[in-house]
């Protein structure tokens, strides 16, 4: 099992939201975005087996753009760490998902775990979701750096129509 300091993995978020403001220039689809988006964050972030999004569908999350292994279809709110996202609306930064109560395991690989809630106007869009199987890989400066990313997403993409 593999462990790190996060700090050292810290990437620069300021450089790559003007990047990724680049890519998603002229285009407005949520479904095109948020597959650029998690591909755009799978290929910049190290140590990562998992990112993409769950979209907020009649009280649970259901499985939308994403990079990485294949993954649970259907979350409901409150449960693992993506239903607790939904639920709090706050980001929930997971150092160990095995000490995660009720994390649902669809990869077996991963180890941490950092799900960000996606909103905007006051309207649940759905959750961002990353794993890795290194243990402790993300940092408070992760929850921040994707953060602003999502901001950018948002600021150049329509609602998701559900």
């Amino acid at each position: 099992m593999f462990s790190t300091d996060a700090r050292s993995l810290t990437p620069d978020y300021p450089a790559l939201a003007r990047q990724l403001a680049s890519l998603l220039a002229g285009e407005r689809d949520f479904v095109t975005n948020a597959a650029q988006f998690s591909a755009f964050v799978f290929q910049t972030l190290a140590e990562l087996n998992w990112a993409g999004f769950y979209l907020a569908v009649d009280k649970q999350l259901r499985l939308g753009p994403f990079q990485g292994q294949v993954a649970c279809v259907h979350i409901p709110f409150g449960r693992g760490v993506c239903g607790t996202a939904v639920a709090t609306r706050q980001t929930q930064l997971v150092p160990d998902v095995e000490a995660f109560p009720g994390h649902i395991a669809c990869d077996s690989a991963s180890r941490a775990e950092i799900v960000l809630p996606v909103e905007a106007d006051g309207v649940l869009w759905g959750v961002f979701d990353v794993d890795s199987p290194v243990l402790n890989r993300f940092s408070p400066a992760d929850a921040d750096g994707l953060q602003m990313l999502l901001a950018v997403l948002i600021a150049h993409t329509d609602p998701p129509r559900l």
